[in-house]
Parts: structure tokens; C-alpha cells; sequence
């Protein structure tokens, strides 16, 4: 079972940036498409983005214009830009994903265990 990891999670203050980094468990493991999102207490988990293997990027109204998806080919890793963070924003953010493994190997539908985002006002 494919095991993705996020990181970069932190405290900043209100008007802040932050960048998230979602990687795979392996170097033969690459996502091909996927979301990021979130989950503040006490309520539902929130879908903010997502991205295709054709690199179209598409963003919740929430985030649109401060959160950016990328790739990072080198490092193998999804990345998720955060501007001008609000104390709204604060909550545990999770990457999913689906790709390769290896030669001819697929998986879909993986997660992370989320990274804290809190951001003070």
C-alpha cells in the first residue's frame, strides 16, 4: 500500500506563506494526479485543489489566487504554495494521490497522515 507524506506544516502569522511538500515512499513511486485537503477542528475534511497528469491545476474558491499546486520532478514531490494565510486556514492539511510504481505498477487513491497548519491572527 502506497504511503504518500506531507511536511512543511508549521505556525506563521496572518499574511504568511508556508509551503507544503507531498512525497511518496519511494523512488520508484510517482504521483500522477491528486488533491490537497484540509480539515479544521470540528469539521468536515475540505477539498482545495487538485491536479491531472496533464498539469491542469484547479483551486477551491477558498484558497483560489494565494494557494498554488506544483510538481517538483527532481525531488519526486507535489508541492502546495500557501500567500497570505488566514487564521481560516488553520487546519491539517493532507495530499491524496494516484501513479506508478515502478516499470508498469499503478496505485490511486493514497494519502498522507497530514501536516499542521496554524496560523495566528
Amino acid at each position: 500500500q502506497v504511503q504518500l507524506v506531507e511536511s512543511g506544516g508549521g505556525l506563521v502569522q496572518a499574511g504568511g506563506s508556508l509551503r507544503l511538500s507531498c512525497a511518496t515512499s519511494g523512488s520508484d513511486i510517482r504521483i500522477i494526479a491528486g488533491g490537497w485537503y484540509r480539515q479544521a477542528p470540528g469539521k468536515e475534511r475540505e477539498w482545495i485543489g487538485s491536479f491531472t497528469s496533464g498539469g491542469t491545476t484547479n483551486y477551491a474558491d477558498s484558497v483560489k489566487g494565494r494557494f498554488t499546486i506544483s510538481r517538483d520532478n527532481a525531488k519526486n514531490t507535489v508541492n502546495l504554495q500557501m500567500n497570505d494565510l488566514k487564521p481560516e486556514d488553520t487546519a491539517v492539511y493532507y495530499c491524496n494521490g494516484a501513479g506508478i510504481i515502478g516499470v508498469s505498477g499503478t496505485f490511486r487513491d493514497a494519502w498522507g497522515q497530514g501536516t499542521q497548519v496554524t496560523v495566528s491572527s
